[in-house]
């Protein structure tokens, strides 16, 4: 067991978490660390009746429910109305533990579901009765008696005297605490993974559901693993193959695909915000973000160990050798939103980047929201306002830089000249002469505007990166109300000291001096021995395959969080992941391979599951899950054969909604140029991760699908379920293009219609279709052939110019322009139903149906 060195408090609560799971005595264990261990379980046990039932047993002598006194261990032996509460040495005869264990449906303490005792906490009850349930001593031979209120947990200290002395719940800050490393539950499982949900499972007397078939659980780990659908020949491929391995050699192939570092950056893009243009009102492209895009990716394919990762992101620069790769990495730290204009106050907007980069790095990497210590003491979690100044006080020495940084070997720059030319071609824009004169005051400064919006995208192409550097710092001051105008105390560079290293006797050092503060900010934050780290990645990772973490709340594991459904798992986990060089692709093939993983999204007693575990926290049963907003549309493209699989570079400009796209956008008092999209269906149609990404226009069918905003970082994608969604899905351009698309690719792979719709069914849903299915869809195609022979469709053609408008700043009038769309010039459209017969078009309206179907929108 490792040793643990701190505050005395903290040293007790921390040997006991360890104890209760690290189990029976570890080999080679000395005498005087067993008893130690043993001394704080112990102590903990005693704690947590004091909390949890004294209120009725004891704290109100006048009010002692059931005549039994648990405040000591004479009122325990003798007992209440129901005879002695414990037998010294044998738990199952101990009426408190069997209360505790909820296994009597006529005596379970504590008598509210929602303060039942967590299984580690019966575990400690169990062991100190086993133990012949003994009272407690200091090491120092004092009576223990316990903290009145809970733990105390040392820090750098509070405003307050009041808030550095005040005590926590065990359990709200239990993210606190050294991961332990438990045991694997004895079980018949194979797997450890299941070891430790089956045996929740049989606390409940809750059988798991059966194994999903085969076809269910490649599409759903195709889709996990590489964010598109299996394709027919993967399908009779895995269902030919009978070896008991064949699983894993799947997991093995998607593991390997440059398709899953494009699925596993889309999780993380999404926690880091990441977007191609800087936000709020100056929402001017950000150039070179798209190198940290692609890096990414990279890092997912090649499996960078993440505590390198980690390292990179946040001071890839520092590096004694920094390369490419490290120093397009820290972009991260640059991937909120962020404006400076000429009307800002520097000092402020300066702030503000400090404040966002601070808060950023705690909620992706520590689990921690850290903006709330901004300005006071943490309210519920024990992180102090001077931890926030001194994490701060690491990125005082960081500034903003877009240094030269030839490009890489594995960077894909094909693309670059293409890049080029279209911002030239948009150069060329020419803005009409409008009313009033186009000599105007406002028009003129419109025209400049728009000329600097468009030389800074002219960079696009050029070898820089979007990062930081180091510089001197300025002095950093507790900020009392987190206001520039009322600096406290300076304070020193520093990180959160409530996570003390269990190796070492004082939290991790910062160097005064300016580099290489961020450097040992990442190296602090990579350790195996930072409490949380490890913990956050891993259930981030458990989430992208349950669709939900062990935390429910991945950027929040304090105090205000959801509680670990199975604490011990993700520790085990966890030490697994820092134990395998903190290789995530192993995480991913080890939660995959297990049989929790591979169940059935049907449970043959439903009705009993929804009794017993209605969120399904135990994991029964696979919870389905709705494609996200980018797998769908990735997916169409796919099944229609559309799809680029180019990689990198530059975003490409797909075709939105006509209506949004030509809506004035604008920045910093003029309109930026109208939103264009690329020219050729190739640029077009690549998947929707490469696709540039503008904080102040979205594109409305990926936001009706729940594609998350990139100003806040997202921790947990959200699904409902609106009408908009099916304007989207079924009268949307996008669907009807895509249905042109695919009954095209039907009638050039197979002849006659039921061949097509068989093949229809094998593109989208993985399957043959039935009987029945096959008969319907036959009279859907012929009716609707027989309408579109007797219609024709209407062409229509995509606009050359647009009219704007805007209020002159000086006069308040409003003056119109018309502004020419030169890229419509060479636009190729896609697909179009003017283009296609009306055989073509009915098949189409097969598609368009089967492309609605709840079959294809979700993953089971």
């Amino acid at each position: 067991m490792r040793a643990i060195i701190g505050p005395a408090a903290l040293t007790i609560w921390c040997l006991a978490f360890v104890a209760v799971c690290a189990g029976d005595q570890a080999e080679g264990e000395k005498p005087e660390a067993k008893q130690k261990r043993e001394h704080a379980s112990h102590a903990r046990a005693l704690q947590l009746l004091k909390q949890r039932c004294n209120v009725c047993h004891g704290d109100d002598a006048d009010d002692v429910r059931g005549d039994l006194d648990l405040r000591t261990r004479e009122g325990m032996l003798r007992g209440g109305e129901t005879g002695p509460a414990i037998v010294p040495g044998d738990p199952e005869q101990s009426a408190l533990f069997v209360a505790v264990t909820w296994r009597d449906p006529d005596l379970r303490m504590p008598p509210k579901e929602n303060d039942r005792l967590s299984e580690a906490e019966v575990e400690l009850i169990r062991r100190w009765i086993a133990d012949g349930a003994p009272s407690v001593a200091t090491p120092s031979g004092e009576a223990w008696t316990g903290p009145a209120d809970g733990i105390p947990i040392a820090t750098s200290g509070g405003l307050t005297p009041e808030w550095t002395d005040r005590r926590y719940a065990r359990e709200a800050v239990w993210s606190f605490f050294p991961i332990a490393r438990p045991r694997v539950p004895e079980s018949d499982a194979r797997h450890p993974v299941d070891a430790f949900i089956e045996r929740r499972l049989a606390e409940k007397q809750l059988e798991p559901a059966p194994a999903a078939d085969r076809v269910t659980l490649l599409r759903r780990a195709t889709l996990d693993l590489t964010g598109l659908p299996p394709s027919p020949d993967e399908i009779e491929e895995f269902l030919g193959d009978e070896s008991p391995d064949a699983f894993e050699r799947v997991l093995d192939r998607l593991l390997a695909s440059p398709r899953h570092g494009e699925r596993m950056a889309q999780h993380w893009l999404d926690v880091v915000r990441y977007a191609d243009t800087a936000g709020f009102s100056n929402d001017f492209e950000r150039p070179h973000a798209w190198r940290y895009r692609d890096w990414v990716v990279r890092a997912f394919n090649i499996d960078l160990p993440f505590d390198r990762f980690v390292l990179e992101q946040i001071a890839g620069d520092e590096f004694p050798s920094a390369d490419t790769d490290s120093v397009i990495a820290t972009g991260y730290l640059r991937m909120g939103p962020w404006e400076h204009t000429g009307m800002s106050v520097k000092a402020v907007t300066r702030q503000q980047f400090l404040d966002d980069v601070t808060n950023s790095v705690g909620v992706t990497f520590l689990g921690h929201e850290l903006r709330c210590a901004r300005c006071h003491d943490h309210k519920f979690d024990p992180i102090p306002t001077r931890d926030y100044y001194s994490i701060q006080a690491i990125f005082a020495a960081a500034q903003f830089d877009e240094p030269e940084t030839p490009f890489a070997e594995w960077e894909h720059t094909g693309r670059l000249d293409d890049v080029r030319r279209r911002v030239e071609r948009l150069s060329s824009v020419d803005v009409l002469r409008g009313d009033p004169d186009e000599k105007n005051d406002a028009l003129t400064r419109n025209k400049k505007k728009r000329k600097k919006y468009l030389d800074n995208a002219a960079t696009r192409h050029l070898p820089r990166s979007f990062a930081v550097k180091t510089a001197k710092p300025e002095e950093t001051h507790v900020l009392i109300g987190g206001a520039l105008d009322t600096p406290a105390d300076p304070v020193s560079p520093g990180v959160l000291t409530a996570v003390v290293d269990p190796a070492a006797s004082a939290p991790a050092e910062v160097p005064g001096a300016a580099r290489g503060r961020r450097l040992a900010l990442a190296r602090w934050i990579a350790s195996a021995d930072n409490t949380l780290t490890a913990r956050v990645i891993t259930n981030r990772v458990w989430q992208w395959h349950f669709g939900r973490g062990i935390v429910a709340t991945p950027n929040n594991l304090g105090a205000t969080g959801s509680r670990p459904t199975h604490p011990e798992l993700l520790d085990w986990l966890a030490s697994r992941l820092i134990d395998r060089n903190w290789s995530l692709k192993e995480l991913h093939r080890l939660v995959m391979t297990s049989a929790t993983y591979r169940r059935s999204g049907d449970h043959p007693e439903p009705e009993r599951v929804a009794e017993v575990d209605p969120s399904n926290e135990l994991r029964a049963w696979f919870p389905p899950r709705r494609l996200t907003a980018e797998e769908l549309r990735d997916a169409l493209l796919f099944s229609t054969g559309e799809l680029s699989e180019r990689m990198g570079g530059p975003g490409s400009f797909p075709e939105i909604n006509w209506e949004a796209a030509l809506q004035p956008r604008h920045v910093m008092g003029g309109i930026a140029p109208a939103y264009q999209p690329s020219t050729r269906p190739d640029e077009r149609n690549r998947r929707t991760i490469y696709c540039f990404r503008i904080r102040t226009l979205a594109d409305p069918m990926l936001e009706v699908l729940n594609r998350p905003g990139p100003d806040v970082s997202c921790e947990r994608r959200d699904e409902t379920t609106v009408t908009p969604q099916v304007f989207a899905l079924f009268n949307g351009q996008f669907a009807h293009d895509r249905a042109i698309a695919l009954a095209r690719r039907l009638e050039r792979s197979a002849e006659g219609l039921d061949a097509r719709i068989e093949l229809a069914f094998r593109l989208l849903f993985g399957r043959a279709p039935s009987a029945i299915e096959v008969e319907l869809c036959r009279e859907h195609v012929e009716e609707m052939t027989a309408y579109h022979r007797a219609h024709e469709p209407v062409k229509t053609t995509l606009p050359r110019k647009v009219t704007r408008q805007m209020i002159a700043e000086q006069s308040g009038e409003i003056f119109f322009w018309e502004e020419t769309l030169p890229l419509m010039e060479e636009y190729v459209p896609d697909l179009k139903p003017w283009d296609v017969g009306p055989e073509t078009r009915g098949l189409a309206e097969l598609c368009l149906v089967l492309i609605n179907s709840n079959e294809l929108v979700h993953v089971y």
